[in-house]
């Protein structure tokens, strides 16, 4: 019979897809994730707008990209992270001056700005479609 310091404690597998994690949390990954899409689009975003501005012939050219399938599938996605981050981002300040801090006020203003933004993104699809 094995003794206590002889048992090796097997690794742990840890499945994130089964943890239940809080409204709370969701947006705050969410807020993080989102941020780190604005950032990694914006020399995109930043060349397009450049494009556009150069001659009429450019412009004509940045227009067009707005037609092809997989522009328009990254620009939900970027408009997603940008309505995202923006009222994660109020939320967090909010909480940070003392508003919002109780439990269930924090969890609804969680729930408030995931489904306002999901709401308006689901508004700009209805815009660009």
């Amino acid at each position: 019979m094995p003794t206590m310091q002889n048992q090796r404690s097997a690794p742990v597998f840890l499945n994130l897809f089964r943890i239940h994690f809080p409204v709370g949390a969701v947006t705050s990954i969410a807020h993080r994730l989102s941020g780190l899409l604005l950032f990694l689009s914006f020399p995109l975003l930043v060349y397009w707008l450049d494009l556009s501005l150069r001659d009429p012939a450019s412009y004509a050219n940045a227009v067009e990209w707005l037609h092809c399938g997989w522009v328009r599938l990254a620009s939900v996605f970027i408009a997603w992270s940008l309505i995202h981050h923006l009222l994660a981002g109020l939320r967090f300040l909010l909480i940070d001056l003392g508003v919002g801090v109780e439990r269930t006020t924090a969890r609804r203003s969680a729930w408030t700005v995931n489904g306002l933004a999901l709401l308006l993104v689901l508004g700009y699809i209805g815009w660009i479609v």
